[in-house]
This record gives structure tokens, sequence and C-alpha cells, in this order.
């Protein structure tokens, strides 16, 4: 038996406490197993927690349930990760309120993974929706094949972002608010089961027999947002879990990103509000999201270039090689291209209005990014 995680499970199960004074537990006593194996008198001074820590019967019926899980997770064939392990998720770590356990099934058992969208919103999803999310996820999974979705396996944008990744042949994982003997909402299970089979995985912070009580969902959207590198908004609600998820995302320095929607609309009012109060980056496709995050596929921008190159008249195909790979000042462009300041400025205008090149402040010029 791994008695590290063994120690960790019955530490999550001890009253009163929490991911951030698991966290700190640990890291004061050296061990989890160090809380159940320290003198009582010890441990009534660590702050108000202490007299449930030193209390016998807590800590013995944290020891037995932490048994029993142990035997779910080895019939099962559960991952399970503690904070410390090289498995556990990096990205998760670095919150200050990171779970001390996570379990994971299906076939993705590592998440450190090269890129992570958090895609969520409204379980009132509307046809604009789910196209947004048809098209997104398509344009991603193009750009690059390994990209995980993630979400909550919620109804409406959650399980479209999920059958969206499914159709595009990317991984998807669903972070769900219970324990992993089930599925909420039930009629999910063939999905999930799809997912754990096709690359993808199911995550949870909590033990099996965890109902989906209500309590359990803003807690189980801090993982979907510290899982991901950006959180995508879709469509929302002035309130609602997918707005906690951007907030704590911002929390977190995540970038987060919305997709504008008809004023007035009650699915559209959350990301709208998103927008104008600067929590969230506008975009209107994949394009700009891929932007803002850097993730342009340098290799299929350098072959769509590369085409449009042959296409072009010499002086224009002079002035990309100028331009490749660094911006130029228009004074090094006219002396490089040798040709008259007057003249260069007029052939530059003209690329810019045909959209092969961008001009930048300071009459700097680069190839425009396509």
């Amino acid at each position: 038996m791994n008695e590290k995680l063994f120690y960790e499970i019955a530490l999550t199960q001890m009253f009163m406490v929490g991911p951030r004074s698991a966290r700190t537990l640990v890291e004061h006593l050296g061990s989890a197993e160090n809380v159940f194996k320290e003198q009582p008198g010890i441990l009534r001074k660590i702050g108000h927690i202490g007299e449930y820590l030193a209390d016998e019967g807590y800590r013995r019926k944290a020891l037995m349930r932490a048994e029993k899980e142990m035997s779910f997770i080895s019939e099962n064939k559960i991952n399970a990760f503690s904070l410390s392990d090289d498995g556990y998720p990096a990205r998760l770590r670095q919150c200050p309120d990171a779970p001390l356990v996570l379990y994971t099934t299906g076939s993705l058992s590592d998440l450190n993974v090269k890129k992570a969208v958090s895609v969520v919103g409204t379980r009132k999803i509307t046809q604009y929706g789910k196209d947004i999310i048809a098209s997104l996820i398509k344009t991603l999974s193009q750009s690059d094949p390994d990209i995980l979705i993630i979400s909550g396996l919620a109804y409406g944008v959650d399980i479209a972002a999920h059958k969206a990744a499914l159709d595009c042949g990317l991984p998807t994982t669903g972070v769900v608010a219970h324990g992993l003997d089930r599925i909420y909402p039930s009629v999910h299970k063939g999905i999930a089961s799809r997912m754990c089979r096709e690359g993808g995985s199911i995550v949870t912070e909590y033990l099996s027999n965890t109902r989906p009580d209500p309590q359990n969902f803003p807690q189980r959207n801090r993982i979907i947002a510290g899982l991901a590198d950006v959180v995508v908004v879709v469509e929302s609600a002035l309130k609602g879990g997918s707005l906690t998820t951007a907030n704590i995302a911002n929390d977190y320095n995540r970038d987060v990103m919305a997709f504008p929607g008809r004023v007035g609309d009650p699915t559209s009012e959350g990301c709208n509000n998103l927008i104008r109060t600067h929590k969230a980056e506008m975009i209107t496709s994949a394009e700009d999201l891929l932007n803002l995050m850097g993730w342009e596929n340098p290799s299929n921008v350098k072959a769509v270039q590369q085409s449009l190159f042959d296409t072009l008249s010499p002086e224009y195909r002079k002035i990309m090689e100028i331009l490749d790979p660094e911006p130029q000042h228009i004074n090094l462009i006219s002396a490089k291209f040798g040709s008259p300041i007057q003249k260069t400025s007029a052939l530059l205008t003209e690329m810019c209005f045909d959209d092969i090149i961008q001009q930048l402040p300071g009459d700097i010029y680069a190839l425009r990014k396509i």
C-alpha cells in the first residue's frame, strides 16, 4: 500500500481540513502521516482546527475512510496523484487551493499537456453557442491535434465542448463534482466513457460515494480553471458557475477570453459584462485565441506564406525576403531594397492594403501573420 497516499487521503477527510489547510499542515508537520502520529498536545497548538486533529475519534474515522478509498482505487484502476507527485498537474499545483489528492480515470493519465483550454458557459446553450464551439474546437484541432479541451461534463456548453473535441479527434477532460463511482448527469455516461477511451479522462478531488451536491460545483470550478492555460467563456448569463470559473482563473493569473453576444440576450450578458469590465479578452474566433496565446503554428504560417510568395511580383517578394524573419524600419528596408524612400514607402503601403505585411508603430514593418 502507498502509505503516503493513504495518509493524505485520510487528511482530506478530517473535519474542517480544506485544501489550503491540508497543504499547510503537510508543510508544517512534514507529512500527512505526521498529522495522525503526532502527540495530541502538539496538535492542539495548531490553530483553531487543532482540537479536531487531536481527537482520536475523528482520526480513526478518517483512517477507516481512507482504507476504503484505497481499495476502491485499486479495484477500479483509478489514478490518484498527491500534490508532490511528478504526475500531479503542474498548472494546478501552482494554485494555492489545489487539492491535496487528485483522482483521474481514462486513457489520459498525464494532465501535464503542452496546451490546455477550458471551455465553460451556460447550461441553456443556444444554436449560436453550439456553432461557436464547433468552429472554435475545429480550428484548434487543425492548429494542434494535441490541445486538451477541458470542461465540466454538465449540460449545455460543457457537453457541447466535449462532443466537439471528440468529433475533431482532440483529447478532452471532464472535471466532475462527485466521486468516480458515478457520472452526473447520468445521461452523459456514454460521452464520459467515450472520452476515457479516446485519449481523455474524468477528473475529481472527491472520494467515491460523494454525491454531486450543490456546494461541490464551485469547488470543482477552480480545478477547471487551474488545469488550463486559458479559460474561454462561450455563453453565460449575468450570474452563473462559468463566471465563477472566469473570476477564479483571473485570480490564478490565467488568461480569460469570452465570445461577445447580442446586447440584451440573457445568455450573452455574462460574456458581454466580462469583456466590458476587462475581466476577459474579447475573441470572435479560434484565430484570435491562437494569436493572443502565441500558439500559431509556425510551419503552417510558413507554408501559406511560401504559397503566397510564389504568386507575387518580384518587388513584393523582395520585400518579403527583407522582412523574413524580423520586422524592419522603413529606412533599413529602403536601403536593402535599393530604392528611394518615397518609392519604398509607396510599395509598403500597397502591400499593407493587400494584407501581405503590416505596419507597426515607429515606421516598422513586418510580415502579416496568416
